[in-house]
């Protein structure tokens, strides 16, 4: 039986999402300043509130990606110093920090929350950097970087016919898209083309969560948040079936009970073409679901931002009415490694 939105106190909503431009590279700093202060204040012009009236403020980026250590620190000033705030932060992608938030929340100790990420993947390397999240005794030390790791996934299920390359090139081509033609296009790293592979990206995005009658103040429509889970599966590769991926499909069976039927859309964390399939399958959504409308991860892909950005994207679809009952999903770590799954939902579906 599907979760239905009463007026308990623990009952939160989405009721508000920006994002920065996706952009290759921006001259801004590491610490995403400059990206931040924009969006927060759209929400803030957006919801007709100001930072003193958020409760609650949690965010996700990555030391690695910024160069210095406590770089989430410095991102801080785009709030600003007065009054104080009530602050946590996660070193992954900004989906996990919501996780905290929306527990913080559920447990009574705000009733409000600003979540946010960001990240300047220009910075550097952004591929190698990504390396040192893996094992760092058997694999670190070869250096893959994040596209090999990935393609060796790709291949795995190549091998093992679990999809093919015109599969993959029918999830970048979309619905309207030529397959055939993106066939055609050289390889970048075999088994990928270029539109297989997520775009290096600088953005941020936030989100905005309320409580019960706070959220209906807030928003005409909220987006409510109904299930939210998350698991992981091993690090070592070796002991994984890299081709599945157990632990979205534990982390959705926990959020639907097993009823994917009903879904209007479903915002997938797919960095590469062949895991959209990956996760749409372990996931069980019907063909009658919208995977992707935003454009996904391979449109645009903000480093911890991008799966904040697939849960705003299916709230805004709820707020603007386009969808009553949308999922949303994030990873973070290799090959899919840990993986959260979000059911949003109108008040009267």
């Amino acid at each position: 039986m599907r979760p239905t939105v009463t007026d308990h106190a623990t009952d939160i909503a989405v009721v508000g999402f920006a994002h920065a431009p996706h952009v290759p590279e921006t001259f801004g700093t590491t610490n995403g300043v400059e990206m931040l202060v924009p969006i927060f204040q759209k929400l803030y012009d957006r919801l007709g509130i100001d930072k003193s009236d958020i409760d609650f403020w949690c965010s996700g980026s990555s030391d690695w990606l910024a160069g210095r250590a406590f770089s989430f620190i410095s991102a801080v000033d785009s709030i600003g110093a007065v009054p104080p705030i009530n602050e946590s932060h996660v070193e992954m992608d900004a989906a996990w920090a919501l996780y905290e938030a929306w527990v913080k929340l559920r447990s009574g100790q705000a009733q409000t929350a600003l979540v946010y990420g960001f990240g300047k993947s220009s910075a550097g390397t952004l591929r190698r950097t990504l390396t040192m999240q893996l094992d760092p005794y058997l694999v670190g030390p070869l250096w893959p970087d994040a596209v090999s790791v990935a393609g060796l996934q790709a291949r795995a299920g190549l091998d093992a016919g679990r999809w093919s390359e015109r599969d993959m090139a029918a999830v970048a081509a979309g619905a309207d898209g030529d397959v055939d033609a993106l066939l055609a296009n050289p390889y970048t790293a075999n088994p990928f083309r270029a539109h297989d592979v997520a775009p290096v990206t600088d953005g941020a995005a936030a989100i905005v969560l309320a409580v019960g009658d706070r959220a209906r103040e807030l928003c005409d429509r909220p987006a409510w948040i109904t299930g939210m889970a998350h698991r992981i599966d091993s690090q070592a590769f070796g002991v994984r079936d890299l081709t599945r991926s157990p632990s979205t499909a534990a982390a959705a069976q926990a959020v639907t009970g097993g009823d994917t039927a009903g879904f209007d859309i479903a915002e997938l964390h797919a960095q590469f073409s062949h895991q959209q399939l990956i996760l749409a399958d372990a996931i069980g959504l019907k063909p009658e679901t919208r995977i992707n409308p935003s454009g996904g991860a391979l449109a645009g892909n903000p480093m911890f931002a991008a799966g904040l950005e697939r849960i705003g994207y299916a709230a805004e679809a709820i707020i603007s009415g386009s969808a009553n009952r949308a999922l949303a999903h994030a990873t973070s770590g290799p090959a899919l490694q840990q993986n959260l799954v979000t059911v949003i939902e109108s008040e009267n579906r």
